[in-house]
């Protein structure tokens, strides 16, 4: 009897090492999608890697780039942190703030272009490529006013990502100079 307790759970652990591998093709026959889990390292080149994209799409089109905006990568970081508590993307945060209400907040003195959302599994660039091809968020991205970007996420442990863009147009500044 004592011999039969290790063999027995031997032959458990060989049976579960058994196990069919989880299936990567769905139902549909079309791929699952793998999480992307963003590490420490991709992390601080997230932000750029997303600004690098959109200029390159911009300036193919003529437009001007945009920069980085502390303000509003502020709005940006808020707003994914918010729809991931509320498990839901929409553009209206859990206070009832719109996007407008959001980079008021953080003190962006300049016009809101737009902001675009995304609830995915999906990288920075992958899900990029899905705004593009929507008309009303390629809209967005393709302001020609659009001068300032802010960009964030929030990624949950199970690699959900709740992605946030916002597009702003600096304040003109009017300077009349003494007469």
């Amino acid at each position: 009897m004592i011999r039969l307790v290790p063999a027995l759970f031997a032959c458990v652990i060989a049976l579960a090492a058994c196990q069919p591998a989880a299936p990567t093709i769905g139902a549909d026959g079309k791929p699952l999608p793998r999480a992307y889990k963003i590490t420490a390292r991709e992390a601080s080149q997230i932000q750029f890697r997303m600004l690098d994209s959109v200029n390159a799409l911009r300036n193919a089109a003529g437009l001007t780039s945009v920069e980085l905006n502390s303000n509003l990568n502020a709005a940006a970081a808020t707003h994914s942190r918010d729809m991931q508590v509320q498990n839901r993307p929409w553009h209206f945060g859990s206070d009832g703030s719109s996007p407008l209400d959001r980079v008021q907040r953080v003190g962006y003195t300049g016009e809101l272009v737009g902001e675009v959302i995304s609830e995915t599994y999906e990288t920075e660039l992958e899900t990029l490529g899905a705004w593009m091809a929507q008309p009303d968020t390629k809209r967005i991205l393709m302001a020609p006013d659009a001068r300032d970007m802010g960009f964030s996420w929030y990624q949950e442990d199970n690699g959900k990502i709740w992605w946030t863009l916002v597009l702003g147009k600096p304040a003109t500044s009017t300077f009349n100079a003494a007469s």
